[in-house]
């Protein structure tokens, strides 16, 4: 199985353009949200939401991680080339993991699945063209980051350290 991210281990990996766009634009003390298309099970349409943050710990290449550690993420677990970019996110231990409860962010409007308008507005806004959210080659960044991180942390979110 590909669990990823994996929030008993507080890592995430990635390969090919992902991986280069986060190792070009994320480091130490960054943030590192993960969300989710869930299906509400009382309609048909998708909640997207916020289900775990990192704070980034370190990133470093699969093939760098000693044998030892290689459980820690599936990137981690394949068999790797000698070449391979495999890149592995640890998040800080403390203040990163999965939250208890997932946070509400998206609505489907003008034909797809985009965060709120009102949320983007307390967020500072996305680097993605009106807080588009579906998987795409761009990663989508925060404007402001602060006004994220204050928006989050007014939700009082549990984050753990474990997996479902």
């Amino acid at each position: 199985m590909h669990l990823d991210p994996d929030f008993d281990h507080l890592t995430y990996g990635d390969q090919g353009e992902r991986a280069k766009q986060l190792r070009a634009n994320l480091g130490p003390g960054d943030l590192l949200v993960f969300y989710a298309a869930l299906a509400d099970t009382r309609t048909t349409t998708l909640v997207y939401a916020i289900i775990g943050l990192y704070v980034v710990e370190d990133i470093v290449l699969a093939i760098d991680l000693p044998p030892g550690e290689r459980h820690t993420n599936a990137h981690g677990r394949r068999i790797l080339r000698p070449d391979a970019l495999d890149l592995i996110i640890r998040g800080r231990q403390g203040v990163s993991g999965r939250l208890d409860r997932c946070i509400p962010i998206g609505d489907f409007r003008e034909r797809a699945y985009r965060v709120r308008r009102d949320i983007l507005e307390e967020w500072g806004g996305l680097s993605v063209k009106n807080g588009y959210l579906q998987r795409s080659a761009r990663l989508p960044r925060f404007l402001d980051p602060e006004r994220f991180q204050q928006w989050f942390n007014r939700r009082n979110p549990a984050l753990l350290r474990t997996n479902n």
